[in-house]
């Protein structure tokens, strides 16, 4: 009997172990992300800064590499990540910085690693144990100059690699002897830009108003059912509509031709927006997943962020990225799943342009920058001193399941990967705004947490939260979005009316989007695709009854879609609607 009971009281334990363990997860991603390196790209100020990810199953372990990190980070579940400090550069690599939109492979049991360059000066790095920190070098030099490059192992063990970075220059490839690391043959022109077709490639934030050609960049290849899949980024980096566009052939060096669905990989809208430049991977379930780049570019144009989505192949092996809500909570991977379904919680904001108290404020930092939901902007206090604060106040009593702080660079003074750096600070809600209980308490932490996720174990009904700091890495207490999500008691928001789309016989590479806004209503889903079972794409408008898209393929009908969003949850969406 006693047995009996131990197992008993065993199991509730390990139930209530797993239910304490992290379920979700919400971009950006929560890393130590290092300062940039460069001198010259801090006239308004140090920041923090990365890009070009690629992730790799390795050993059961998922390994992410990124530009000018000087290491690398490690992962068995996409959420904690463990960085391992290593520079790849030796006195006499003359190349841009470290490793710079890093190719990264595994062939047989080894991982390998190389970095931008235009010069035949850099080694192609090799381990067997990167957990440990345990590189040599594969070959050095490499014979191929190439700017963010990428190396694709095709199933007959033939070795491929793909690089490109130019407003001017294609995207080339080549064949690489997989004994040797030395190039077969000569190089290939793959894929071009057609910004004239395909407006998503338009250089310029809303419409076409730059003066410059797009950008094409960060190659990725992914084999799926015998096609190859070619993926690229463009415009530029700096962009809300930074994407990843893909093109399709039945051999690994072409002829590539573009996938109707592009890009694939899109979030104009939302909180942090961007999601180009990345690479597409397999989890522990086979589950497809897409990495990128997401946009800050305020202190400079390349201060950036990384974004994780679902991703995969529909029935008619359409590569397609689920970035809906994609800077909401959303669950982490625990087996198969069909990522053309949701894996957003349904945890609503609960604080969008709510009322905000703080401490003290620094010049024209306001607080209500920090739940405006837009993370190029955001509040400071004047100080960052133990004891500056910010409240924000929910409306009403609402069900907390989750809170993002995501800090801002406010007078840092880092250059460079800085380790040993860390965040504390406490979280109180309360009810009335006069008793407080401690919600959070993070005042021992040692990790450097600047985009921290907290995954409350348990939900608490409250509607006022204050987020207190205790100590700050570098830099003024400065935050660009106290993100509070769970849900409220109220009703969901009506649907909408009246959606309309204009696309002119002049420019069908763009359309203006106009709706009825729904009093009940803080934002907005519109779903656009290339059929309509096929609306992959979605853009999240905050305050507006209107919209310019201007990511068009001109020759192609378009449908679009609609729906409201409030503390609440979802409306309906509305009918389809087809442009053509």
């Amino acid at each position: 009997m006693r047995k009996t009971f131990f197992l008993f009281f065993l199991l509730i334990g390990l139930g209530a172990q797993a239910q304490q363990q992290q379920q979700t997860y919400c971009n950006p991603m929560n890393l130590d992300y290092g300062y940039t390196p460069i001198p010259d790209f801090t006239q308004s100020g140090k920041h923090r800064a990365t890009a070009d990810p690629v992730i790799v199953n390795y050993k059961g372990d998922y390994y992410l590499f990124s530009t000018n990190q000087w290491g690398y980070w490690w992962s068995s579940d996409l959420y904690h990540w463990n960085f391992v400090s290593k520079s790849f550069l030796k006195p006499h690599h003359k190349v841009y910085d470290d490793l710079c939109a890093p190719a990264v492979f595994v062939m047989g049991d080894t991982m390998l690693v190389f970095g931008s360059t235009h010069e035949k000066n850099f080694p192609l790095w090799m381990s067997t144990n990167p957990k440990g920190n345990e590189w040599k070098e594969a070959v050095e030099p490499f014979e191929v100059g190439a700017w963010d490059p990428a190396f694709f192992l095709d199933d007959d063990g033939r070795l491929y690699l793909y690089w490109g970075s130019s407003n001017v220059h294609p995207l080339y490839g080549i064949e690489i002897d997989r004994k040797t690391f030395k190039p077969k043959g000569e190089k290939k022109e793959l894929i071009h830009l057609n910004h004239e077709k395909f407006g998503w490639q338009r250089f310029g934030e809303y419409l076409d108003n730059t003066f410059l050609d797009p950008f094409m960049e960060g190659a990725w290849v992914t084999k799926h059912n015998g096609k190859y899949y070619l993926q690229y980024g463009a415009p530029g980096t700096e962009f809300s509509g930074y994407a990843d566009g893909v093109q399709v052939s039945d051999h690994p060096l072409g002829p590539f031709k573009p996938q109707p669905h592009n890009p694939f990989a899109y979030k104009p809208g939302g909180f942090a927006r961007g999601a180009g430049h990345g690479n597409t991977f397999q989890d522990q379930w086979n589950n497809w997943w897409h990495v990128s780049t997401m946009v800050i570019s305020v202190k400079n144009n390349f201060e950036r962020r990384l974004g994780v989505w679902p991703a995969g192949f529909d029935k008619d092996g359409v590569l397609y990225s689920n970035a809906t809500f994609g800077d909401y909570p959303h669950y982490l991977p625990n087996g198969p799943a069909d990522h053309l379904k949701s894996r957003f919680t349904g945890w609503m904001l609960l604080n969008y342009n709510k009322p905000v108290t703080v401490s003290s404020t620094l010049a024209a930092y306001a607080p209500n920058y920090a739940v405006d939901e837009s993370i190029k902007t955001y509040w400071s206090a004047a100080t960052g001193e133990k004891g500056e604060w910010i409240q924000t106040d929910l409306g009403a009593l609402s069900t907390v399941r989750a809170i993002q702080l995501n800090y801002a660079d406010q007078d840092a003074e880092f250059l460079g990967k800085q380790t040993n750096t860390y965040h504390q600070y406490k979280i109180y809600h309360s009810t009335d705004g006069k008793k407080w209980k401690m919600l959070v308490d993070k005042s021992q932490n040692k990790t450097d947490v600047p985009h921290d996720y907290i995954e409350l174990p348990q939900a608490v009904k409250t509607r006022y939260l204050k987020l207190e700091n205790i100590h700050m890495p570098t830099g003024k207490f400065a935050i660009s979005g106290f993100r509070v999500f769970g849900n409220g008691t109220g009703a969901k928001p009506k649907p909408v009316n009246n959606l309309v789309v204009l696309r002119t016989e002049k420019d069908k590479r763009s359309a203006w989007l106009k709706w009825s806004q729904s009093p009940d209503a803080y934002a907005y889903n519109i779903y656009v695709g290339i059929a309509p079972d096929k609306l992959y794409n979605a853009i999240m408008v905050h305050g507006s009854g209107e919209y310019y898209f201007k990511g068009m393929d001109k020759d192609l009908p378009y449908y679009f879609q609609i729906e409201s969003i409030n503390e609440n949850g979802i409306s309906e969406r509305s009918a389809v609607i087809e442009s053509k």
